[in-house]
């Protein structure tokens, strides 16, 4: 009998806790896994709800009032290209795949046309919150075709977080919403590798203990950097370890790794010619934490030598530290922003940034007190071409600088790397200064390849013949 209102296609932890959000919502639910043992089990724990279980696909759709409304929550890449491919013989003119996953954006593009040209209605749809989130309300960016949105709206109002407004907005056409959810998730390597390098700087230069940095860090969620990544940190520094003395973190490899998002970020800011340092300084980070047995190495060969000069006042240091913390943040959300401005103009998405940092309020893993901040700096002035040129913003960070950069000196003093920090730093400064020495480099490319230069004095594309040198490079 066809009277289900949503199916659900992959019940691992995430497609599980956003088909039982659904569910919770007062809609009728079929749920479907490659694994029967894994459908049964999701059925077992479910018992007197309202859910129906599917053993093949097209039992799935059978089940389904029309148009079907099939959501996707399987890995990314292949998989995702194998179940559209069963489910095209199986649907009709009109019912509509929903990709729940950290699918890339060219693809989706590509799904949602492909799709299309059979008559099937596709959107991409960006979910953050991790596993808590999918059951208790994530944020949601929908991307793809806007009718089929309209189909689904109500849906993803109702499962998604609230601040009080629903977390869920229509982000654009075919891979907007992907591509939102990927900068989402790059912002997300930067908070995180800022908050780990604020946390190496107090435990290197003030030698503070995990239950110190609990509350430091506990007590820093109650300002300016309130937001989830910075409660959870100040959370875990009160875990203490059930198989070794101490505390939890002390024990824990400093190995980070990561599933690519933040890697993709990268590639489609070198892609649109938009420099996001601190992001690509977070991957490169986790990159490096990857190479320990090198670092093992390194670390007995490298000379370590430190200038043990104290830039900063003893008492000083901390809220320093927050100062270098926050304005960091700002710069990473600043070139996050300026991504998704670039990919918009450059796929004509109209994304609408100030919605976009509303959605982003609650639910998801950068959900912050600053993204207030950002809907305000947006809505006073959409075609802000950066967010550090917003009048507020510019006081918030001219008050913290000379703290950010004795910070920044201080790191470099005592050989503490801080990768996000800096390049956070270097942006603001290359973003503020007219005249970069980029001159020269362009001097240096039509030295050894004739690729001609602008003037400061007159327009149009010149080359000079530097002094007739010769500068094969044969």
């Amino acid at each position: 009998m066809s009277n289900a209102d949503i199916g659900m296609i992959g019940l691992a932890v995430m497609g599980a806790n956003l088909i039982r959000n659904i569910e919770r919502n007062k809609y009728s639910c079929v749920v479907y896994n490659r694994t029967s043992a894994v459908t049964e089990k999701f059925m077992q724990e479910q018992q007197g709800k309202n859910f129906i279980a599917a053993d093949s696909l097209q039992s799935l759709v059978s089940a389904l009032k029309r148009p079907r409304k099939i959501l996707v929550m399987v890995k990314a890449g292949d998989p995702v290209d194998a179940v559209i491919e069963s489910l095209i013989p199986l649907l009709d003119q009109g019912d509509i795949i929903c990709d729940l996953g950290n699918s890339h954006y060219l693809d989706t593009i590509r799904r949602e046309k492909y799709c299309k040209d059979k008559g099937l209605l596709f959107i991409g749809v960006g979910v953050s919150g991790g596993e808590e989130g999918a059951l208790n309300g994530p944020s949601i960016m929908p991307g793809g075709d806007k009718s089929a949105w309209s189909e689904l709206s109500e849906v993803f109002d109702a499962i998604s977080a609230k601040v009080p407004e629903p977390c869920h907005v229509y982000i654009g056409p075919n891979g907007a919403g992907h591509f939102v959810k990927t900068v989402h998730n790059g912002i997300e390597y930067g908070d995180m590798q800022l908050i780990a390098e604020s946390y190496d700087l107090l435990r290197k230069v003030k030698n503070l203990k995990p239950d110190q940095l609990h509350s430091v860090f506990q007590d820093w969620n109650q300002g300016v950097l309130s937001s989830f990544l910075v409660e959870i940190t100040a959370e875990i520094f009160l875990q203490k370890d059930d198989q070794a003395e101490g505390y939890l973190v002390d024990h824990i490899l400093d190995k980070a790794k990561q599933k690519g998002t933040g890697k993709w970020t990268a590639e489609s800011a070198l892609e649109l010619g938009i420099p996001i340092p601190v992001i690509a300084a977070a991957v490169t980070a986790r990159g490096l934490s990857m190479l320990k047995n090198e670092r093992k190495i390194a670390s007995t060969i490298l000379s370590s030598e430190k200038v043990q000069e104290t830039l900063i006042p003893d008492g000083d240091f901390i809220s320093a530290v927050h100062d270098a913390l926050y304005c960091s943040k700002i710069v990473s959300y600043a070139q996050g922003l300026a991504l998704l401005s670039a990919a918009s103009a450059e796929y004509d998405w109209d994304l609408k940034l100030d919605q976009i940092a509303a959605i982003w309020r609650g639910g998801c893993i950068i959900r912050a007190k600053f993204l207030a901040e950002i809907m305000r700096a947006y809505k006073d002035n959409p075609k802000l071409s950066n967010l550090l040129l917003d009048p507020v913003i510019q006081t918030e960070i001219e008050n913290r600088l000379p703290a950010w950069r004795r910070v920044v000196a201080q790191a470099s003093l005592f050989g503490i790397p801080i990768l996000g920090f800096s390049s956070a730093l270097s942006y603001y400064d290359s973003y503020r200064t007219a005249n970069l020495p980029q001159n020269l480099t362009q001097a240096q490319r039509d030295f050894f390849g004739a690729h001609t230069f602008e003037r400061t004095d007159k327009e149009g594309s010149f080359h000079a013949e530097w002094g007739q040198i010769n500068t094969s490079t044969k």
